[in-house]
């Protein structure tokens, strides 16, 4: 069944004349693109939820680690959301890029999780933006 979030991602792809120019899993493609573009508000509110919390101090680097999470992974969907004539290098190097934001930015609202929702939320959103970039890379040649 399709989500409704994918639909308008999923048409687009379907309906561009140069979609599967490189060679990517559509399916993949789709999945990620909902990752990334997800990834990134819900890493942008986590960093806003953050500042709203009274030890400021102990959120200073999950603030920074959001930020540069929900940098990465917009601009990583807006790359792959580029059907035309893609530099596969570029991609990969973007995807690459995304993982680790995720996994860094992940890793440190998974040790605030226990004391904020909000970061248990952006925890697991990044896990599954990983998750999304990973496969997406595993049917890229090298």
């Amino acid at each position: 069944m399709t989500n409704p979030m994918t639909q308008p991602l999923q048409g687009m792809l379907e309906t561009h004349p140069q979609a599967g120019q490189g060679n990517l899993d559509q399916q993949a493609l789709l999945e990620c693109l909902a990752a990334c573009f997800e990834c990134a508000q819900v890493c942008t509110s986590c960093a806003d939820a953050c500042l709203g919390e009274q030890n400021l101090d102990m959120l200073r680097r999950c603030i920074r680690l959001n930020l540069d999470c929900a940098d990465v992974c917009d601009a990583t969907g807006r790359v792959l959301t580029r059907c035309t004539q893609p530099d596969m290098n570029v991609v990969r190097t973007q995807l690459q890029a995304c993982l680790a934001a995720c996994e860094a930015c992940g890793a440190e609202c998974e040790q605030h999780a226990e004391h904020h929702q909000h970061c248990a939320i952006c925890a697991e959103s990044c896990r599954r933006c990983a998750d999304a970039c990973r496969n997406l890379l595993s049917g890229i040649s090298a």
